[in-house]
C-alpha cells in the first residue's frame, strides 16, 4: 500500500506498481579518484591480450560522447528563481538571467574528514531535491564503496547579499529516498542494509529539529520510498512489492476502500508502463501489441472518452520530465529515446491532442538528434513452448549482408523489469561500426506486463532460459549473423539466464560479457544471512522449505551446472564493495569454468579441436553494485548499467569481443 498526505491536510491511499528490490536507480553524477583498499584493478593477466586494442576504442568511445556532449542537458532541476545541476566539483546554481552557474555546494564540504581528509574523490552528487520557494536543498552524497547514501540538508542564501551561497544544517545518514513537503519539511526513507523500511520526518522549524519516525513497513519483501506528485501537491510513502499493479483513484474527503474506483483497465494484449496526472487528464504510457509505445489518454470526468496516440516507431524509452517555469502548464513533458537515438523532448497537450518535438538547441547538427541512420525493427520468436517473444532489433542502413555482421544480443529477464533501452554513445558506436544490436525481452522482465513476469519466477524460471536460446536459434535462422560472430552482454540478474545458456548451448555464441553476474543463485538462496535473501524468495523460490524450489533452481543455476566442454570466451567484471552480488560467488565461477574448459580440452589429447575460449576474470576496486563512479573507468571498464541510469559497451568490452569473435580492429579515421 501506499499512503498519500497532501501538503494541504488531506489524507488517501493508492495502490502503486511494484518495486524491484535487486535494483535501484544509480547516481546521476559521479565522481572518483582512485580505491582506498590494496585491490589489483586487473585480477587476470589476459587483460593485457586486449590493451593495445582497448586504446583504439577509448580514443572512439570519447569522440563518441563527444559528439553528442552538445545536445540540451535535460537533467537541469529548474526552479522558480534558479536552475540547479550536477558537475564534478558539486552542485551548481545560476538564476535565469546568468550564463555562468556559481558553485552552490562544494563535495569537499560534505566528503569524511573535511577537506584535507582525502576522500574527495570518491563521493558522487545522487540525487538533488530543492524545497519549494528554494529556501532549502537537499542532496545525498554516495562513495563509491558504499551503497547507502549520506543526505546533506542546506539553507541557500542569495549571492547579492551573502559571499556563501549555502550553509550545511544537517547531514543525514544512510538516506535512500527523500522530498520536501514544504519549505521546513523534509520526508525521507533509510537504507538498512539493502533495505529501507521506515520513514522519517525531518521539521526545520522545531527548536530540536530531530527526526521523527512517521511510517515503518515490517515485511521482508517491501521495499518503502517517499516520493512527490508531479504538480508538488502530494507526498507520497510507498510501500511496494513485486505482486501488484493497478492504478486507482479516491476522493480525498473519503479515501476508504469503497470508495475506490477503476480509471483504466488495459486490454490482454497492452501493458501499463507509468501514469501521470495531466490537469483533468490521466495520462497512461502503454506498451502496444506490435511492440511499440503509446499515450493513452482517460479524462477522469468521463473515463470512457479516452483515446490513444501512438509515439514515433523508433522511441524504445519514455520518461517525464520535470516542467520548467517556461513549459505550458497543462502539457507533460516526455524524453524520448532508444539505444540508437539520442535522448528528444517533446511536448505532450492532452487537452489538443498534439504530441509536439520541442526544438533542439540552436547549433546542434540535425542527425544528432533524429538517429535516421540507423534501422529499428520489432520481431518476435517463437519459444519452445510456443510463447511469441519479442526483440528489438537495430542496424545500421549502410549495413550490408546482415549475416556477415557481428551481432550483441543484450538479455535481462528479472523482478519484472524492462531491458534498459535508453540511449548510449557506446552502443551508437557499435552500430556506426556495422554491428547488430538485439535486445531480446525474455519472459520474467516486465515488458508485456505482470503475467510475462510470473511466468518465469521461481519454478518457471527456465522458460527466460528457454527464450533466450530461441532469439539466437531464430536471428541466425533469418539470417541475421552466425554463432561465430555472435556474443551476449548482459548484467546482475541478466546473468542467470545468459550462464544457465552457456552451459546447455555454449555453441551458439562466441562471447559473452557479464557485468557484477548473479551466478551462484543457489548457495545464495539457501543461505539466509546474505543480504536480499529473504526479500528475493518471491522471485527465485525457498530452496530451504520447499524441495521443488530447490531442484528448479538447481536444474538452471549457472555454478552449479557447469560441465567440462568448450565454452564461449567470458569477460567478468566484478566489484569489490558489491553487497548485492557476492564476489567469492563469481570468483568460484570464472574458476570453475576454466577448470571445465580445461578437462575439456585435455581429454582430446591434442586432437584437432576449435580454439580454446578465455575466461578472464576483471575484478574493480569500490564501486559496489553499479560499476565504477569515474568517466575515464566507464571509458575502461564496463560502461553505464540500468536501474536507472544507461547501459552500454566499455572500451575493454569492444577490444574483447572484436578479439574473441575474430573480428579486424576498425582503422583509425584519417
Amino acid at each position: 500500500m501506499s499512503a498519500l498526505f497532501s501538503r494541504f491536510g488531506s489524507f488517501a491511499r493508492l495502490r502503486l506498481r511494484p518495486f524491484g528490490l535487486c535494483r535501484t536507480t544509480p547516481p546521476a553524477a559521479y565522481l572518483y579518484t582512485g580505491p582506498s583498499k590494496p585491490i589489483p584493478r586487473c585480477s587476470n593477466p589476459d587483460l593485457k591480450k586486449y590493451k593495445n586494442l582497448q586504446k583504439n576504442f577509448k580514443r572512439r568511445l570519447r569522440a563518441s560522447y563527444s559528439k553528442f556532449a552538445d545536445l540540451q542537458d535535460e537533467s537541469l532541476i529548474c526552479g522558480r528563481d534558479y536552475v540547479y545541476s550536477v558537475g564534478c566539483e558539486g552542485i551548481y546554481r545560476r538564476d535565469w538571467r546568468q550564463k555562468e552557474a556559481e558553485l552552490l555546494l562544494d563535495l569537499e564540504q560534505c566528503c569524511p574528514g573535511g577537506k584535507d581528509g582525502g576522500e574527495r574523490g570518491e563521493w558522487a552528487v545522487q540525487r538533488v531535491r530543492v524545497s519549494p520557494s528554494e529556501r532549502h536543498l537537499a542532496a545525498t552524497m554516495k562513495s563509491s564503496h558504499r551503497e547507502q547514501a549520506r543526505c546533506v540538508v542546506v539553507k541557500q542564501a542569495d549571492a547579492a547579499t551573502q559571499k556563501d551561497l549555502s550553509k550545511i544544517l544537517f547531514t543525514l545518514p544512510n538516506v535512500f529516498s527523500f522530498e520536501w513537503a514544504n519549505d521546513e519539511v523534509l520526508f525521507y526513507t533509510t537504507q538498512e542494509g539493502l533495505r529501507c523500511s521506515r520513514v522519517f520526518r525531518l521539521d526545520l522549524n522545531s527548536p530540536a529539529a530531530i527526526p521523527r519516525p512517521v511510517f515503518e513497513d515490517t515485511q521482508p519483501d517491501v521495499f518503502v520510498e517517499v516520493a512527490l506528485s508531479r504538480d508538488g501537491r502530494i507526498l507520497t510513502i510507498n510501500s511496494s512489492s513485486k505482486t501488484d499493479s493497478e492504478v486507482l483513484k479516491a476522493p480525498l474527503s473519503g479515501p476508504s476502500l469503497g470508495s475506490w474506483v477503476p480509471v483504466y483497465t488495459p486490454c490482454p494484449e497492452v501493458t501499463l508502463k507509468d501514469m501521470e496526472v495531466v490537469g483533468e487528464h490521466c495520462v497512461l504510457t502503454t506498451r502496444e501489441p506490435s511492440g511499440g509505445l503509446a499515450l493513452t489518454v482517460v479524462p477522469l470526468a468521463s473515463p470512457l472518452g479516452g483515446f490513444s496516440l501512438p509515439l514515433p516507431l523508433w522511441a524504445c524509452s519514455c520518461e517525464s520530465r520535470i516542467p520548467g517555469p517556461a513549459d505550458p502548464r497543462h502539457a507533460l513533458q516526455l524524453l524520448l529515446s532508444s539505444p540508437a537515438h539520442p535522448q528528444e523532448h517533446f511536448s505532450f497537450q492532452p487537452m489538443d491532442r498534439l504530441l509536439l518535438s520541442r526544438p533542439e538547441r540552436e547549433g546542434t547538427p540535425p542527425e544528432r538528434g533524429r538517429g535516421g541512420e540507423h534501422v529499428t525493427k520489432r520481431l518476435e520468436v517463437q519459444s519452445q513452448d510456443g510463447t511469441r517473444v519479442p526483440v528489438t532489433l537495430f542496424h545500421s542502413v549502410a549495413a550490408g549482408c546482415l549475416q556477415r555482421a557481428p551481432l550483441l544480443l543484450h538479455v535481462y529477464g528479472a523482478y519484472g523489469r524492462d531491458l534498459n533501452m535508453h540511449f548510449s554513445p557506446e552502443s551508437r558506436l557499435l552500430l556506426d561500426l556495422g554491428w547488430v544490436l538485439a535486445y531480446c525481452h525474455i519472459r520474467g522482465g516486465g515488458e508485456l506486463g505482470l503475467s510475462w513476469h510470473r511466468q518465469a519466477r521461481m519454478k518457471g524460471k527456465r522458460a527466460g532460459v528457454e527464450d533466450l536460446r530461441a532469439c539466437l536459434l531464430q536471428l541466425h535462422a533469418r539470417g541475421i549473423s552466425s554463432p561465430s560472430r555472435s556474443a551476449i552482454n548482459a548484467s546482475s540478474a541478466g546473468a542467470v539466464p545468459v550462464g544457465a545458456l552457456c552451459n546447455t548451448d555454449p555453441h551458439l555464441v562466441r562471447a559473452v560479457t557479464l557485468q557484477a553476474p548473479f551466478v551462484d543463485v543457489l548457495g545464495t538462496m539457501m543461505d539466509g544471512s546474505r543480504p536480499l535473501t529473504v526479500e528475493e524468495r518471491e522471485e527465485w523460490g525457498d530452496p530451504t522449505a520447499d524441495p521443488q524450489h530447490r531442484l528448479a533452481i538447481a536444474s538452471y543455476c549457472p555454478l552449479h551446472n557447469i560441465t567440462p566442454q568448450c565454452y564461449p570466451s567470458m569477460l567478468l567484471t566484478a566489484y569489490s564493495e558489491d553487497g548485492r552480488v557476492s564476489l567469492d560467488g563469481v570468483v568460484q565461477y570464472a574458476e570453475r569454468v576454466q577448470q571445465a574448459v580445461h578437462t575439456h580440452f585435455t581429454a582430446l589429447h591434442g586432437a584437432e579441436c576449435e580454439r580454446a575460449p578465455r575466461v578472464v576474470l576483471n575484478v574493480q576496486p569500490g564501486a559496489d553494485h553499479f560499476g565504477p563512479n569515474h568517466f575515464d573507468l566507464v571509458l575502461e571498464e564496463t560502461g553505464r548499467r540500468s536501474g536507472g541510469a544507461r547501459t552500454g559497451e566499455s572500451a575493454l568490452q569492444m577490444a574483447f569481443l572484436y578479439t574473441e569473435l575474430g573480428l579486424d580492429s576498425p582503422r583509425r579515421r584519417s
